[in-house]
């Protein structure tokens, strides 16, 4: 006994731990997603039932053929945006439900950790059920494509998905506060979003303040800037310059960032302090 007890097992701080806890995090929204042969089914076919859509009246108005393009393109990025919605921002509250939110405070990780290792299990998820919308799409209502920069198209890609889940572990700490608020809410945003961020048409179609406003979400700089660089008339139909909108996504990267930070640390101490954040707070 005495020996046993003298060989411990080594455990791993710091940045180790750190990196472990996203790994082991990231694990299980890449298993789990591919269990469900369904899901991977509908996720694919519903975006494709709205391009149809929106290609149908595109052409019957005779509008320009990028358009096409661009809605293309945006039901490809719906995939990131509900996966944002639905399996980060809601996330913690669900674990409340379940009783599992007790167990992540109480381990020695970061939540930060936690919520990195969610954002990249669902980045590598929603990744290819955006690719394949992306080249269905595109196949069944014959894209053409003209990229103009790679290097800037992924820095672009990069730093929306960077500014996205940054936004995605902010609001997972907001809506774990609002409790019960927090379904509402994610049901709330969903249709919205479609519209400010532009999935279907070019924002620029908005006036200034509308679409200045609707640009705080990452998904609506990038995809503007995105098309800029992938079709021959994006740069005459796109709301800011590449250049300024590179720009602006790194800094919403950083609040968002900074913000998640933040708001983890706050319930932290609000479940060590009061040590009731999973049940009904008064």
């Amino acid at each position: 006994m005495s020996t046993i007890l003298s060989q411990r097992v080594p455990k791993n701080t710091g940045w180790k731990l750190f990196l472990q806890t996203i790994l082991a995090r990231a694990y299980p929204r890449v298993i789990g997603q591919q269990r469900e042969k369904s899901w991977m089914f509908f996720e694919i076919f519903l975006p494709i039932l709205s391009i149809s859509a929106y290609v149908f009246v595109y052409r019957a108005i005779r509008a320009p053929e990028e358009y096409i393009g661009f809605v293309v393109m945006g039901g490809a990025m719906t995939a990131f945006w509900l996966n944002i919605l639905w399996s980060m921002s809601s996330q913690l509250y669900w674990e409340k439900e379940t009783g599992n939110l007790a167990l992540y405070i109480m381990a020695p990780n970061s939540m930060m950790a936690v919520l990195l290792g969610m954002a990249l299990g669902g980045l590598l998820a929603s990744s290819l059920r955006a690719l394949a919308v992306l080249v269905l799409g595109s196949w069944i209502f014959q894209v053409n494509f003209s990229v103009s920069s790679f290097s800037q198209l992924f820095l672009v890609f990069g730093l929306t998905m960077a500014g996205l889940y940054g936004l995605g572990m902010m609001l997972a700490s907001v809506f774990l506060l609002l409790s019960r608020e927090a379904w509402h809410i994610s049901n709330l945003a969903q249709e919205p979003i479609y519209l400010l961020s532009g999935f279907y048409f070019p924002i620029k179609s908005f006036n200034i303040l509308i679409a200045a406003g609707a640009s705080i979400i990452p998904l609506t700089l990038g995809m503007d800037a995105m098309r800029q660089l992938i079709f021959p008339s994006g740069p005459s139909l796109g709301f800011l310059s590449v250049a300024v909108e590179i720009r602006v996504l790194i800094l919403l990267t950083v609040i968002f960032v900074v913000a998640a930070r933040f708001l983890l640390a706050h319930i932290e101490k609000l479940a060590i302090r009061e040590g009731r954040l999973t049940e009904s707070r008064r």
